[in-house]
């Protein structure tokens, strides 16, 4: 069984990263803290991925007689454009946290609430 928990740390690893980001974005009022918990859980599936996409004694895709296994660069290549897509979303996610804290000067989302229900 420990072989089996020590194997696969990476993948512990991942899902406590993701838990934790998760939880930061369901727990917290603060739109900042929302942003930073959804940046951890994107990060948390990259690694996911890129992790999945490792072959053990896998090479790169080059055809040659001296080799058998090949590792797929394709996982790869999609995680370099969600990383550039998480990027774009979090800037966009942090001016539009500018725009709302110009309008209501908070960033609290249950101060923002309250103040669109009393209009």
């Amino acid at each position: 069984m420990i072989e089996y928990i020590v194997g696969h740390i990476n993948y512990w690893l991942i899902v406590a990263i993701m838990m934790v980001g998760l939880y930061t974005l369901m727990s917290r009022s603060n739109l900042i803290k929302k942003l930073a918990g959804l940046s951890m859980f994107q990060t948390a599936v990259i690694l996911f991925y890129v992790s999945l996409g490792k072959v053990t004694g896998g090479t790169v895709p080059i055809i040659s007689e001296k080799y058998s296994l090949y590792s797929n660069p394709l996982p790869q290549v999609l995680m370099l454009t969600a990383i550039v897509v998480g990027v774009a979303t979090t800037a966009l996610g942090f001016a539009l946290v500018i725009r709302i804290k110009e309008a209501y000067n908070t960033v609290e989302e249950n101060e923002i609430s309250a103040m669109d229900e009393k209009e």
